[in-house]
């Protein structure tokens, strides 16, 4: 098989946990390295980009922002904030449509939010999840996140104005990296006085990347016994779209090679990032504005 450089989208399923999930990409794909570009809860559902070869060294670069469609169930809190965790709370108090809207409204933009006990976040040097295995509960720092957007799209029961306990609310949201968006639930939750927990959760983009382009792995499988899973490899490039690109010719591509500066006068000043390509429409790497006016330098080299 073919060096394998680039992102596959994965549609992964529920009951699998992210890490598992890009093993069995990389078992398909002979066993290239490979590395997934942010964890979606073993329950969850949706995007995961599978980082393949090359393809890892661009986690740093990839767009931060993802989309998500949850539900939110009101007066139940448990003790995960989602559905998989035992009820340690159960609320009778109604909440109407017009007070649902408004502490959706409250909870946009740069909040705070305390990571869940069993999330992935390091502290001391242990993982929560793995304290929370052992029946440990210890103060976690809060982080500040960005919720870009946040719509409800349908309430049930249905033609109701006020709603009650067990009642389900599914919305749509993108947010900055690191958000948790049962943290978010459970947020709102409390905000109404009734509580509440994320009963579903589908990922919806993340690294620029939508559902619509994603895969799953029987899809995948298939592809690997027929020779052509490249059907699904998005080249590296694919990734760095955000970034402008620039096209070296033959000299300036042998001084990026060799990791001399560039001096480029047609970027415009104060760009970021730029992606660089030789002549034959080849991406070789991303560049950084240099010391100098007009001067480019490496900021992470992708050719051969």
């Amino acid at each position: 098989m073919d060096a394998m450089n680039g992102l596959i989208i994965l549609l992964k399923v529920p009951g699998m946990t992210s890490h598992d999930a890009t093993s069995a990409v990389r078992r398909l794909c002979g066993g290239v390295k490979a590395g997934h570009a942010g964890t979606l809860d073993p329950g969850a559902a949706g995007v995961l980009p599978v980082l393949l070869g090359k393809g890892t060294r661009l986690l740093p670069y990839l767009p931060e922002e993802k989309s998500y469609r949850a539900e939110m169930t009101l007066g139940i809190v448990t003790d995960t904030g989602d559905a998989a965790g035992d009820t340690v709370a159960v609320n009778e108090t109604a909440v109407t449509a017009k007070q649902l809207a408004e502490a959706f409204a409250a909870h946009l933009g740069a909040i705070w939010q305390e990571p869940p006990m069993t999330s992935a976040v390091r502290i001391g040097g242990r993982r929560l999840y793995e304290l929370a295995r052992r029946g440990e509960e210890i103060d976690r720092p809060l982080r500040q996140v960005f919720i870009k957007e946040m719509h409800i799209r349908s309430a049930w029961p249905k033609n109701v104005d006020i709603f009650g306990m067990g009642a389900r609310v599914l919305f749509d949201v993108t947010c900055s990296s690191g958000t948790y968006i049962r943290t978010l639930c459970a947020d709102i939750g409390k905000a109404l006085g009734c509580g509440a927990h994320m009963s579903f959760l589908l990922r919806t983009a993340a690294a620029g990347f939508r559902l619509e382009q994603a895969v799953t792995l029987e899809e995948l499988s298939d592809a690997a016994e027929e020779r052509r899973l490249h059907k699904y490899l998005i080249p590296l490039d694919g990734a760095l779209q955000h970034y402008p690109q620039v096209r070296l010719n033959t000299a300036m591509a042998e001084d990026l090679r060799c990791g001399r500066p560039l001096y480029l006068k047609q970027p415009a000043a104060g760009a970021g990032l730029l992606r660089a390509y030789d002549m034959t429409g080849r991406f070789l790497a991303l560049i950084k504005p240099g010391p100098e006016p007009d001067c480019w330098v490496t900021e992470r080299y992708f050719g051969m």
